[in-house]
Formats: structure tokens, sequence, C-alpha cells
């Protein structure tokens, strides 16, 4: 059995993030046919490879002269880590960053038998031909070097993960907020299309004018007519511009409607007098109810016009470099809105 100090398995680990990286990178843009700058940090690791590599070496090297066992412990040690690491990030950042649902065998989504044994393959791979010329190079290390090289990488490290889990929490918070404001919103607009009525509006006009999609489709084309305009001038638009701008035209868009919702409930508040067929009590309960909604309207007014725009960047270069990451069916909607924005 191989025996590596501590700062020589850190070595070990970062190394192996560094190689899952590049595998993964390499394969998902092929797959895309762009660039992804694989993971769920910012730097070239991905610590799910690192991890994985370093529980089958430790599990495995006892036993290396007997592949069957070398298969069989590197396929259970790298599947239960697979399955922990992505139910705990799915239940803390409510993202699935990998998905075998579609797979047969699967469990949960996490694992699948074709993975679990693509696994154990993986271990004999590593053991036998992969590993051996690593260690070796690990060995002419000198040892001042080993513990120093340890700790520079595993504080560069640690930073990334701590800015990383901010992102990831940060598309979390955007995909939660910005769905309850959605329901809201729908909910509001049937509000008001009820007070509408109750107060003589158009019906027909005030869907018209609440419309979010209908909002979006012609501030869209409005946008694309002068995109145009300034393709012809400078073909080398940032994607961040695009993004930022689609940001704000999605951003003034639920505005307007917010806007439009709330001057149809004033409205309505204010006509409450002219109803001949209500109590006093019934026409006090209406418009507390449409005190309430009003407020809300402008509750959610003040939290879209307080949300920046770096928020939605670092939520979107998550999903760049997860385009197979998958949510709750609830939050699907705002999740393939931002991918929209970052592409």
């Amino acid at each position: 059995m191989h025996v590596y100090t501590t700062g020589q398995w850190v070595l070990l680990f970062f190394f192996y993030c560094f190689c899952g990286w590049v595998w993964e990178s390499c394969y998902v843009s092929l797959r895309e046919r762009r660039w992804v700058n694989r993971g769920f940090l910012h730097g070239p690791v991905l610590p799910i490879y690192g991890s994985g590599a370093i529980i089958i070496l430790f599990v495995t090297l006892p036993v290396e002269n007997d592949l069957r066992l070398v298969w069989l412990l590197g396929m259970l040690a790298a599947t239960v880590l697979e399955y922990v690491t992505g139910a705990v990030m799915e239940r803390l950042f409510q993202v699935r960053y990998w998905d075998y649902s579609k797979q047969k065998f699967n469990l949960n989504g996490h694992i699948c038998l074709s993975s679990s044994i693509a696994w154990g393959f993986f271990s004999i791979l590593l053991v036998r031909f992969l590993h051996p010329p690593v260690g070796r190079l690990l060995a002419d290390v000198p040892a001042w070097l080993v513990d120093p090289a340890a700790i520079v990488l595993t504080a560069v490290f640690s930073a990334d993960v701590v800015r990383s889990v901010q992102d990831a929490l940060d598309l979390k918070e955007i995909l939660t907020r910005v769905t309850e404001e959605n329901e809201d919103l729908r909910r509001l607009a049937k509000r008001a299309e009820v007070a509408a009525a109750f107060a003589e509006d158009d019906l027909r006009k005030f869907r018209e004018r609440t419309e979010v999609e209908k909002l979006l489709l012609q501030k869209r084309i409005e946008e694309e007519l002068a995109e145009q305009r300034q393709a012809r001038q400078d073909r080398k638009l940032r994607r961040r511009e695009v993004a930022d701008n689609a940001l704000r035209r999605r951003t003034s868009a639920k505005l307007e409607a917010l806007q439009n919702i709330a001057e149809v409930l004033e409205d309505a508040r204010d006509h409450l007098e002219d109803a001949r067929d209500q109590s006093k009590e019934l026409s006090a309960q209406t418009r507390a109810e449409l005190d309430e909604a009003i407020a809300r309207l402008h509750r959610w007014e003040s939290a879209i016009q307080a949300r920046g725009t770096r928020v939605y960047h670092r939520s979107m270069r998550i999903l760049r470099a997860n385009p197979s990451a998958r949510v709750r069916a609830e939050l699907a909607e705002v999740l393939d809105t931002l991918r929209k924005l970052g592409d």
C-alpha cells in the first residue's frame, strides 16, 4: 500500500480536480458545440472528480493487485459520493447539477446503474494505468515544497468555494423569488380583472395592458429593431451588453404590468362608493382586500427595482457552466428564462 502525507493527498486531490475539469469541459463543449467552462466553481477544478479519485485510491490501493475488488470497491465508493453530493447540492441550492432521471435503473436521478458501472472501470483505469506515473511524479516533488503548495492551493480553492456558493445561493434566490413574483403577479392580475369588471372597465383592454408576455413581445420587437441597427454599426456587441439589455427589457415589462394592474385596482377602490348593491360591511371588506393587493404590488415593484443585474450574471454563469442542470417543475419557467438571457 502506498503511504502519502496529508500534503501529498491534497496535491493529488487538486491534480485530479483539474483533470476532471479538462475532461468535462472538452466533452460538454463538443456536445454543446461551444466552449463550456464546466463546473460549479470559477477556477479550472471539479471537486467531484478530485474527491472521487481520492476516495477510490484510498479504498482500492490496499487491494490494487485484485482488479475485481478494485472494480467493486471503486464503484461503491464513487457511487455513494456521487449520490450524497448530488442530494446535498440539490437540497442546499434547489438545482440538480446532474440528472440521471432519464437513465434506466436510476435512484432519485442522482445515480444510475450505467454510471456506477463506469465508475468501476474508471477505478481500474485510475489505479492500474493513470495513478502510477502520477505517484512517481509526486514522489519527485521536494518535501519542503509539498505542504506550502498544498496550503496555497487550499486557500485559493476555499476562496473560490465561498464565492461560488454565494453565486449558487443567488441563483436559488432568483429562482424562488422570481417564481413567487410571477405567480403573485398572475393572481393579482386575476383579482384586478374582477375589480375592473366591477368598475365597468373594458376587460379586453385591461388584459391587453397587463399581459406581460404581450408587453414583452412589443418591447422585444422594438429592441430587436434597435439591435439590428446597432449590429450594422458594431458587429462585436458583447454578450454582457446583450444580456443587460434583455434584463432591462424584462424588468421594464414587468414593472409596466405591475403599474397597470395597480392603476386598475386603485380605480376600482375609488369607485367602490358608486356601487349600490353592496352593503357597507362588504364594501369595507372589498376595500381592504384591494388595499392589501395594491400594497403587495408596490412591494414587488420595489424589490424588482432594487435587484441589480450583477446577481443575474452570476446565476447565468452557473447555468452556462452546467447546461444539463435541472430544477423542480415550479421553478423551470424562471430557469429557462435565465438560460435564454445567458445564451
